[in-house]
């Protein structure tokens, strides 16, 4: 019979070191994601489509507003209680892990940083409330050279008007708010790009295209943007004219520990169900976990998410202590997005025929994986950081 894809032994209980407060929020996530999630993750994965009435559970649980602050409607928590989150989600489900990691890491934490405080009374309660947060910033032509922008953003009075098309957005299907990125003098290069903050309702020009049907994280929407002659008021310029790529920069340097949450726990729920499957699964008159040949994969495996969850953990509280963490959230995207592939790949192994079949979770995971080196800056992007930090360039 085909397994439920939620991994209901859980290979990583809660560590100790974290605070109460922290152990009981990672628990609640976790239960949640089993219990609410875990049961549509393959109807969810076939279809393409994301149920929206996980969606509102999710708002009403207060997962997509972990850190907005409790005066705003939000839970008042903490950014690595954020990434706690994600990797919960993810453990069973990708998809869900990437809706709140970009509503949390990118959408709320850009407006919190970044916005007014009209801008924030205007909008955070809505995206703590019911209001999906989308971040547009990739083109066709913009990808890892994301400050390559064509989207243009001219004036017109006390209105920005935008003319130009998005890619690879995610959340865009389900969206109300949108940061989307244009420039206004593309003479001036990267000190040309604004952030404009874009309502879907009532914002005349602005259209959400074709869903891609993806790979991976399916469930996902992954849509293009476009927009002709889209106006926008000045009031929802994000930041101030021409800082827009700070906006980008300090936004994804953070949204790339939320992809590393995410890594980890896809990693942490494919090697669950091999860690279960090895002992049920009879060769020879044994478990194959009795061959010490799965015994030393499953513990490498082990070994090396352990190291990809302390290396997001440790980014996640140097943001959150006011530190540097430019090299080391670059490092725990590069390494949890390397060990997910890997760990995922082998535990198709471990189940060796079955694996390689959709009645059971492992090449989902696999697939799911693949997403984690090329989204929120590749591989070679994160190397490229790692190396100019490490050599002061």
């Amino acid at each position: 019979m085909p397994e439920t894809v939620a991994p209901q032994t859980a290979a990583f209980p809660p560590l100790t070191a974290l605070a109460e407060e922290e152990r009981m929020f990672q628990a609640a996530a976790r239960e949640f994601a089993e219990n609410e999630i875990g049961p549509h993750v393959t109807a969810m994965d076939g279809e393409g489509v994301f149920r929206h009435d996980l969606i509102e559970k999710f708002f009403a649980q207060g997962f997509m507003a972990i850190e907005v602050p409790e005066r705003l409607g939000g839970s008042g928590g903490s950014f690595f209680m954020s990434i706690l989150a994600i990797e919960e989600f993810s453990r069973v489900d990708a998809s869900a892990g990437v809706v709140i990691d970009v509503q949390n890491t990118l959408v709320n934490n850009a407006l919190m940083r970044w916005g007014t405080e009209e801008q924030k009374l205007n909008y955070l309660p809505g995206l703590a409330r019911d209001t999906v947060g989308a971040y547009a910033l990739s083109e066709p032509n913009s990808g890892s050279d994301a400050f390559a922008l064509e989207t243009r953003a001219r004036e017109d009075g006390d209105h920005f008007v935008l003319n130009g098309r998005k890619l690879w957005i995610t959340n865009a299907k389900e969206a109300g708010l949108f940061i989307v990125f244009a420039t206004v003098n593309r003479e001036l290069g990267y000190k040309g790009i604004t952030a404009f903050l874009v309502p879907r309702s009532g914002t005349p020009g602005f259209a959400v295209g074709k869903k891609e049907d993806k790979l991976g994280i399916r469930a996902s929407s992954t849509c293009e943007l476009i927009l002709e002659d889209c106006r926008v008021p000045r009031a929802n310029v994000l930041g101030d004219i021409g800082k827009g790529y700070k906006v980008a920069i300090e936004t994804l340097n953070e949204g790339r520990i939320g992809i590393a949450g995410q890594m980890v726990g896809v990693a942490e729920g494919a090697l669950a169900h091999a860690l279960r499957y090895a002992q049920e699964r009879k060769q020879f008159g044994k478990p194959i976990a009795d061959f010490q040949a799965v015994q030393f994969q499953l513990a490498r495996l082990a070994t090396e998410t352990e190291a990809a969850r302390l290396m997001a953990y440790n980014a996640a509280r140097l943001k959150d202590a006011r530190q540097p963490f430019l090299k080391e959230a670059a490092m725990a995207k590069y390494f949890a997005s390397e060990v997910a592939e890997r760990v995922a790949s082998e535990c198709v192994e471990v189940y060796g025929g079955y694996g390689f079949t959709k009645d059971y979770p492992a090449e989902k995971y696999l697939r799911d994986s693949k997403i984690g080196k090329i989204y929120e800056g590749t591989s070679f992007m994160q190397l490229q950081t790692i190396a100019k930090v490490l050599l002061g360039r």
